[in-house]
């Protein structure tokens, strides 16, 4: 998916909305950092999908999305590194109804127990966002490392 897959659609979104979607990914980055995957996998909708350019197939549905960011997160905990999702330059492109669209930059920075952070990769985040209820979901996500484009 490129940019050009994530169109500019319907209406500009409201401050409101974006200042929402910036809320959401600033808890959405602290629950995968910190570990809390369970809650983490359910920032994704029931039915959502993780690709990746450095994976050869997506991740469909939010419990297989969930059990391999568990089983990355207990390797590293075990490994004794601290990973961090530095995501910035949020770019919220439209809204259509309940769904809204957002771009934006990523950062992984790994610190080994003891040793010096060391960003790991940059990335471009390409989401389709549900707001239901609850606030923000990921629909779809699609992340493409600057290293493998």
């Amino acid at each position: 998916m490129s940019v050009q897959e994530i169109p500019l659609r319907g209406q500009r979104p409201s401050a409101e909305l974006y200042q929402q979607v910036q809320q959401f990914y600033v808890r959405q980055m602290h629950l995968l950092d910190s570990g809390e995957v369970d809650a983490w996998m359910r920032t994704f909708t029931e039915d959502g999908v993780f690709a990746a350019n450095g994976q050869p197939e997506p991740t469909v549905g939010r419990e297989a999305i969930g059990a391999a960011a568990r089983k990355a997160s207990d390797h590293f905990a075990a490994q004794g590194i601290q990973r961090r999702h530095w995501l910035g330059m949020v770019s919220v492109t439209g809204q259509e109804g309940t769904t809204v669209t957002a771009r934006s930059y990523v950062l992984l920075i790994e610190t080994p127990r003891g040793g010096q952070a060391t960003i790991l990769c940059s990335a471009t985040c390409e989401d389709v966002l549900e707001i239901g209820p609850e606030g923000p979901a990921v629909r779809r996500r699609h992340v493409s490392r600057d290293d493998l484009v």
